[in-house]
């Protein structure tokens, strides 16, 4: 049998699949294909030549959802309220993030105002029925909807985080009466929080998306079964596991950001394996550069993600794994703006047309262009070979361009210009690494930089140089390394409830039986999905100092004793925020519960064949040019014929399929028993100044 995952990216769609009977892993690329993505996930099946009668199961990340989101290219969605909150959507919160933007807007709401309707129903602020709903009034909302021509419905009450009956009741009034292709959703099967306008995006955007991930899974499902397959779907959800195909078709919002989840739950199975605790998972694609923390086998969960940013987009209630992302990938396209400056994406080639180097029409220089120019990528080998590189293509590119409107004659002009590329992608790359330590009260310097992706490895050294990380890590197969950390995960659902209590004695028991209360449900729900093995549950809680209103999420091990707790809280206060204060009331928010189903797995430590310990691999020189030493003779190796303990020193490039390895003039590598590349960042730069 055979377990198999896709992740289907901006640019390439990987493929990671694995035999236990063989103990070693396929893997594949192809560029994603916009017009159709299943096109891409089969051109990968069959390029690893995976018997797909013979799958176990079948894991799929995807950017479907999130790219649904931000292009606005979801169904036809209505919205139902209270009588009266109509326009929650468009209130949403009174801040203004940015206060001297004379031209500030937010984003338009997903559901134009023609398309909320109220519903006369109230519940009070306990949780009690005032007014219940009317059946015929429902019959007349699904009139009008019917009539608008909606293909989906979001649910949202007031008050009905405390009690959603209100909500589940004209829910399944509105399924009877509309068709059967109608998207039917309510809040509080997304959240039980009591964030109004956060609810109410939240079922704004899962019906939203739901037809359209509803039509794509379903192509997936009959394309494989087509093919003989007769195992089970997961899908890669947003929190840090995957998720059934059955819940996915309900919750689609689940896995907003499904795509970057996998490297995640890589790096933080690798991490475990080599005994690190702290660990920045960073992950460069085509399109952009993420990166989250791993520590003690632990990432951050935001409790509320932003479609399109904090500044100008909206919320979803839904746990995602903190990753900070920036446009900032192999496609970023460089240009020169308005006032003769050159910059360095957000925009992407994408696969289509993809870099000028790629040969599809592409014209305008990006940074696999500059990376190519700079001898960092050998233009016969890209991918295995599978996709030759026009050098000369991109030095015109690059030269027209760039070279010529920043002022820029001399005949080596685009190497200065290529170098400026990628100096200006490495500072936004920098920029994410610092929004997800410094700003979060961690130092870069406690971290090994964990790098994958198709560029992660390629601009790992430069990066941690200036962020003063002293160790980079390249773990095995990092170009599909995403689709490999999907076949590593496991099944995880999540429940949360609002409590709005003070931390006390009194406390103690209500928030036990809350946890119980939820901890059952979710194994029903894993036990109703026939996923239901090995289950461990987790807790922890949101809590705050009296009189503020954003809270912190805390660890729960033991509710028994409240000092603990409470010390649990200012421990996580403090690393946040520098200080804590051991005077102030504390308030319990919200409690959160979460279930962990294991899964069969590959074994990490037998995924790598390695060469004889003590072969000596042979290598050739080519000219690579970096910024501290200029054009440089470097060593070009073959990773796979690296064997365990063989150790160089730079400059270097370790080439494989799907991604290259830069190891710095001042740095020295090491390749290690799982077959990860260890290199530590200027050490003769550091033996020098001892």
């Amino acid at each position: 049998m055979f377990m198999l995952a896709v992740d289907t990216g901006g640019t390439f769609t990987d493929l990671a699949g694995y035999a236990p009977d063989e103990g070693q892993i396929r893997f594949t690329k192809s560029l994603t294909t916009y017009g159709d993505l299943i096109d891409g996930i089969q051109d990968c099946i069959h390029k690893a030549d995976i018997p797909v009668d013979e799958l176990e199961f079948f894991k799929h990340g995807t950017t479907l959802v999130i790219n649904t989101l931000i292009e606005r290219t979801g169904a036809r969605t209505a919205l139902v309220t209270t009588r009266g909150f109509r326009d929650v959507l468009e209130i949403g919160r009174g801040n203004r993030p940015n206060p001297f933007d004379l031209f500030y807007r937010r984003d338009p709401p997903l559901v134009q105002r023609s398309l909320r309707f109220e519903v006369t129903e109230r519940m009070d602020g306990r949780g009690d029925p005032v007014i219940a709903p009317d059946r015929a009034e429902v019959v007349a909302l699904a009139e009008q909807l019917s009539a608008a021509k909606v293909k989906a419905v979001g649910i949202s009450f007031i008050n009905a985080y405390l009690s959603p009956a209100h909500e589940e009741r004209v829910a399944d009034w509105l399924r009877d009466l509309l068709p059967a292709d109608v998207f039917v959703t309510r809040a509080t099967a997304l959240s039980r929080e009591w964030y109004e306008y956060e609810r109410a995006a939240t079922a704004a955007a899962n019906a939203y998306v739901g037809p359209r991930v509803r039509g794509y899974l379903s192509r997936i499902e009959q394309q494989l079964k087509n093919d003989g397959f007769a195992g089970r779907i997961f899908m890669m959800g947003s929190m840090g596991g995957v998720l059934s195909l059955e819940r996915t078709l309900v919750e689609p919002i689940q896995i907003v950001e499904s795509g970057p989840i996998g490297g995640c739950i890589g790096a933080a199975a690798y991490a475990e394996a080599m005994g690190l605790k702290n660990v920045i998972a960073f992950d460069t694609g085509g399109t952009t550069a993420k990166c989250a923390l791993v520590q003690n086998g632990h990432f951050a969960v935001d409790p509320v993600y932003y479609v399109g940013g904090y500044d100008r987009g909206f919320p979803i209630k839904a746990a995602v794994l903190a990753v900070v992302e920036v446009g900032a990938g192999g496609g970023s396209i460089a240009s020169v703006d308005e006032q003769g400056r050159l910059s360095v994406g957000p925009r992407s080639a994408g696969s289509d047309p993809g870099p000028v180097a790629y040969g599809r029409g592409g014209t305008e220089p990006t940074v696999t262009d500059a990376n190519l120019l700079l001898g960092r990528l050998d233009p016969a080998k890209f991918h295995g070979g599978e996709l030759k590189l026009d050098v000369e293509g991109a030095r015109q590119a690059v030269v027209k361009r760039l070279s010529a409107p920043l002022g820029y004659s001399d005949e080596d002009s685009f190497v200065r210009v290529a170098h400026g590329i990628l100096a200006i992608t490495q500072v936004t790359m920098a920029k994410a690494i610092r929004r997800i330590t410094l700003e979060r009260g961690q130092d870069p310097r406690d971290f090994v930089l964990f790098a994958y992706g198709g560029g992660g490895p390629l601009h790992a050294v430069d990066l941690a140089r200036e962020m003063h990380i002293p160790t980079v890590l390249i773990p095995p197969e990092p170009g599909v390394f995403s689709a490999l950390g999907m076949l590593l995960s496991d099944i995880r659902v999540q429940d949360s409830v609002t409590l709005l209590q003070p931390l006390n004695e009194a406390v103690l028991p209500g928030m036990e039986q809350a946890y119980q209360t939820m901890e059952a449900a979710l194994r029903r729900t894993l036990e109703s999905d026939g996923t239901a093995h090995d289950v461990v549950f987790s807790r922890s809680a949101e809590m705050r100092y009296r009189g503020q209103v954003h809270a912190v999420e805390t660890p729960i091990a033991d509710i028994k004793d409240v000092k603990a707790l409470r010390r649990q809280f200012e421990e996580v206060y403090r690393a946040r925020y520098g200080h804590a204060d051991s005077v102030n009331p504390v308030d319990v928010v919200t409690l959160r519960a979460a279930a962990h189903s294991r899964m069969s797995r590959p074994d990490i430590t037998r995924l790598m064949q390695l060469p004889e310990p003590g072969s000596q691999p042979a290598f050739h020189e080519r000219n690579v040019y970096f910024a501290e030493a200029g054009h440089r003779p470097t060593k070009v190796y073959q990773r796979e014929t690296l064997p365990a303990g063989f150790s160089g020193e730079g400059p270097a490039l370790i080439e494989e399929y799907g991604s290259t390895t830069l190891i710095g003039p001042a740095d020295r590598f090491t390749v290690g028993s799982l077959g990860e590349i260890r290199v530590s960042i200027g050490v003769e730069d550091r033996q020098a100044r001892s």
